[in-house]
């Protein structure tokens, strides 16, 4: 039975008179306390379990898989060169579309007719057409120009000159292509992020007297970052994957090194698992980065920041680690 207290209260009217009444108080020290049960959790989680498992069985025990091939190809020099040219083709136009997307991006906010008007222009036609045609575009610019020439405009002064053929390589259509491709998306991505920060901060801040590039380094860019990052870095990782549609300039990425290896020895499923794990590893890497990096640019949009893994390795471990019993007597209320 709960304890109840009938110790006399003082009138707050009246100190040091006793009231009539008793104030009764509750002891719920008595009382256990019960977790809230989810039993439908618990059998979505068993389903979940059994569907997860059944695919690793099959994965493991079929032996169709050819796991042994891909052991043997997965670091094979091949494969390995054609990786790091993969990694460079994404590194390069990744870095150059988002320089040229953001020029772009201030080039569509700008109150210029024409600076607006080429920006759209340029991410209308690029966003229009599809990849593989660009890339083709660009590897057959020979066609339509044989020669390349720098000079002055309407004049016959030109100071270099080159054969198109020499200058467009495999390599620099597919950064051509790949670039400027994603150009024009990340224009948009860049834009959207700088229109999501409220107007009235940058009029405040004007207001106060403060420069007009400390505006957009310390109050437009952290805050648009909060906007830009998850689409940008879906941007990158879909990058990673476009660069296998270069295979059809016959440039030796990763897709690429592949197709010759299982045209080769007829290991098709074997070498495609290869370039599924590698892709795998590529994208997941990106995803730890963007953790990271949206974690340290949303400080002071959240009140407490997001758990690292490894934070939430510890935690649970502490959370669940044995309480050692402790044998002292427990000490009487009373």
């Amino acid at each position: 039975m709960p304890a109840i207290d009938t110790a006399p209260v003082q009138d707050p009217e009246r100190e040091g008179t006793p009231a009539a009444q008793p104030q009764l108080t509750t002891d719920y020290s008595g009382y256990s306390v019960v977790g809230a049960r989810h039993p439908w959790r618990w059998v979505g989680t068993v389903i979940v379990a059994g569907i997860a498992a059944a695919i690793l069985y099959s994965l493991f025990t079929n032996p169709r898989w050819e796991w042994d091939v891909v052991a043997q190809w997965f670091t094979a020099e091949s494969i390995l060169r054609g990786l790091g040219e993969t990694l460079k083709l994404t590194a390069i136009a990744g870095t150059l579309g988002f320089v040229l997307g953001f020029v772009l991006a201030l080039m569509r906010l700008s109150s210029s007719p024409l600076f607006s008007s080429v920006s759209w222009t340029f991410s209308w036609i690029f966003r229009s057409t599809p990849l593989l045609v660009q890339l083709l575009l660009w590897y057959n610019l020979g066609y339509l120009y044989d020669k390349i020439s720098l000079g002055i405009p309407f004049t016959s002064v030109t100071f270099f000159e080159v054969q198109t053929t020499t200058l467009i390589s495999q390599f620099a259509a597919a950064v051509l292509g790949l670039t400027l491709n994603q150009a024009a998306y990340s224009a948009e991505i860049i834009r959207g992020g700088i229109l999501s920060v409220d107007q009235g901060q940058l009029e405040a801040a004007a207001a106060l007297g403060i420069p007009k590039w400390r505006r957009s380094t310390r109050i437009v860019l952290p805050q648009a970052m909060r906007a830009i990052l998850p689409t940008a870095f879906n941007e990158i990782i879909g990058l990673v994957k476009g660069t296998s549609i270069v295979y059809v300039l016959a440039y030796s990425e990763l897709f690429y090194t592949v197709q010759v290896i299982y045209n080769r020895t007829q290991q098709v499923l074997p070498l495609l698992l290869v370039a599924t794990i590698w892709y795998i590893v590529i994208t997941s890497v990106l995803s730890i980065a963007q953790y990271y990096i949206e974690r340290h640019y949303s400080r002071g949009a959240l009140r407490t920041l997001p758990l690292t893994p490894w934070q939430k390795v510890r935690r649970f471990a502490s959370t669940h680690a044995p309480r050692k019993e402790s044998h002292e007597p427990a000490k009487s209320n009373r």
